[in-house]
């Protein structure tokens, strides 16, 4: 049977689709040689699309300067607008700046304030590096990206499919509206437990977002020296 272009191009990439496999396994092999070397680390998101003079991408850099000048190391997606607040906050407080840069169809160029670079083309293994890297998570206002990595943590910890861990969120103005709804609506109807509404915690001081990580390491110094993170 002769076999038409169409037919044999999906065949070929069938057949290529293994091979995806040590694409996958080299991602993560980077990640857990090269991040380790930067532990104590706070991974930090929010949007791509913030300008550089709002006040959120000021926060974001006043925040991970002061945890970079305590020895916290800081983790981004690598991006502009939060990440780029974020690593250079990290890099003027003289602490590793680290970028977890993803491929996109619209590139995503590094930002310049990054030390250290890793690249993904798979955004489940740049998750784990997220996750498993981070003695807490900082979440800035921020689109469906942003959304995303809040709710995994919080449905990780919630099923205890990892250890918990803070997760702060900064922007009391921006994410009221959204912890009013998860009240309203899932709280009231039974959909969550009121103890899931203390995985996180929402505060705009820097200091205390700062004193909040501090005292969660160390009284948990013990699993990060061990490189275990928050898995």
């Amino acid at each position: 049977m002769k076999m038409n272009s169409e037919s044999a191009k999906d065949l070929s990439q069938f057949a290529r689709e293994p091979w995806r496999l040590f694409r996958i396994m080299s991602e993560f092999v980077d990640g857990f040689e090269t991040l380790p070397n930067y532990l104590p680390a706070v991974s930090i998101f929010g949007s791509s699309r913030m300008k550089r003079g709002s006040k959120y991408y000021q926060l974001a850099r006043e925040i991970t300067k002061r945890l970079a000048r305590e020895g916290f190391s800081i983790i981004t997606g690598g991006g502009p607008g939060i990440m780029e607040a974020g690593n250079r906050g990290a890099k003027e407080g003289k602490g590793a700046s680290i970028g977890l840069n993803i491929e996109l169809p619209h590139e995503q160029l590094p930002n310049k304030y990054i030390t250290t670079l890793l690249n993904f083309r798979y955004f489940f293994c740049r998750k784990v590096m997220f996750v498993k890297h981070a003695t807490a998570f900082i979440i800035m206002p921020g689109g469906f990206g942003t959304l995303d990595e809040f709710f995994e943590a919080l449905t990780l910890i919630q099923t205890e499919r990892i250890k918990q861990f803070p997760i702060i969120i900064v922007g009391k103005e921006y994410w009221k509206g959204l912890f009013d709804w998860m009240r309203e609506h899932m709280l009231k109807s039974g959909l969550i437990d009121e103890r899931d509404m203390h995985i996180f915690k929402l505060m705009d001081d820097p200091r205390k977002v700062v004193e909040e990580i501090k005292v969660f390491y160390e009284e948990h110094s013990e699993r990060q020296i061990k490189g275990e993170g928050a898995v």
